[in-house]
């Protein structure tokens, strides 16, 4: 979701567009946007989703995409942080507000934007628009979906966990019950399934919409993660953003040998986690970062494809992190899966 290419009319003076960004949240990189970025003439406007730079996850994977875009195209960049509990109308005037304020592309984080990327990118034909995670039919031809095969890292990430797993019971656990956490599900349980038909999967969500705290309650994370724990589960994977991290402290600090399965950034390597890392199996790694940035490059160049852009495992979109070494032992194991994917002998499904 990330792709707007409009400093055309820029009607609105510079700082009546910092303010009225300022009022919903936002927050430029430099203090002086108009000559920061080398001079390109790129200015960059990104929307987070709930829980924004700094959630762990999610955010910051598309934050780092945003980082690029700035040391490697000299780019301008404003960043939105979104509110907890906030209404239809707030995600809409965040994204005006950095279109009135000379951003394009806009990339909206999360596909709770949908409507509103849908709105205003009609309002502003000339804006280049970019959203993760979602596609809509009614989608303006100014509007890229920047999507990924969750399923597909998810099933290696089932693979390692039923590998792995000692009691033959593991877990899952969805920020919101939605049908993009439920790729993450189903590729997860497929996985598992594919290595022990018999092992016990238990499945748990944080919140149903329109409640999206899900993604942004370490709370509710942990002390469902310590219900799975108690129920036998030895190897927990979160598809929950920053709520993510409640359940990888539970895990961690649990009695026994139990791991926990990260997801979207590598999150044995976020620093905030680093005292829990001995306990991350590996994470399912969702390269936002590489989505943002070739569509942010692709608005530069001047040749930015609308409508749908999928990333997959074939082409690097998913992956399953490495780190700690934890899962080098079934490294021909997870290899197999990979192959049996990338060459269409193993179809992943989309939904439990």
């Amino acid at each position: 979701m990330r792709r707007s290419l409009k400093l055309a009319a820029a009607v609105l003076s510079g700082s009546l567009g910092i303010a009225s960004l300022a009022a919903c949240g936002a927050k430029s990189t430099d203090n002086n946007t108009a000559s920061a970025g080398g001079g390109s003439g790129l200015k960059v406007g990104m929307a987070y989703d709930i829980g924004g730079r700094g959630d762990q996850s999610f955010n910051d994977s598309a934050a780092r995409g945003l980082d690029k875009a700035k040391s490697d195209l000299g780019a301008v960049i404003n960043e939105a942080e979104a509110k907890s509990g906030e209404s239809e109308g707030d995600k809409e005037q965040r994204l005006k507000s950095l279109v009135t304020s000379g951003f394009n592309p806009v990339i909206a984080v999360g596909f709770v934007y949908q409507d509103a990327v849908n709105k205003v990118a009609k309002d502003n034909p000339n804006v280049k628009f970019a959203i993760i995670d979602s596609n809509s039919p009614d989608q303006p031809s100014n509007v890229t979906s920047l999507t990924f095969s969750e399923e597909q890292g998810s099933f290696l990430a089932g693979v390692a966990a039923a590998n792995k797993s000692k009691t033959k019971h593991i877990g899952f656990i969805g920020g919101v019950q939605s049908e993009l956490i439920k790729k993450f599900e189903a590729g997860y349980t497929a996985g598992a399934k594919s290595v022990d038909p018999s092992i016990a999967v238990e499945v748990t969500y944080l919140t149903t919409p329109p409640d999206f705290t899900g993604f942004a309650d370490p709370g509710k994370g942990k002390q469902a993660a310590q219900g799975q724990l108690d129920k036998g589960a030895d190897v927990i994977y979160s598809a929950a953003g920053s709520s993510g991290s409640g359940a990888i402290e539970a895990v961690a600090t649990a009695q026994g040998t139990k791991w926990a399965i990260g997801v979207d950034s590598d999150q044995a390597k976020q620093p905030a986690l680093d005292k829990y890392k001995d306990h991350i199996l590996t994470s399912m790694v969702k390269n936002v970062d590489t989505a943002v940035f070739s569509f942010v490059k692709s608005v530069k160049d001047g040749n930015v494809q609308s409508g749908v852009k999928n990333f997959d495992l074939k082409d690097g979109g998913v992956s399953l992190a490495t780190t700690g070494g934890y899962i080098d032992d079934i490294k021909a194991k997870i290899d197999a899966a990979t192959q049996q994917i990338t060459s269409g002998a193993t179809k992943v499904p989309t939904a439990p």
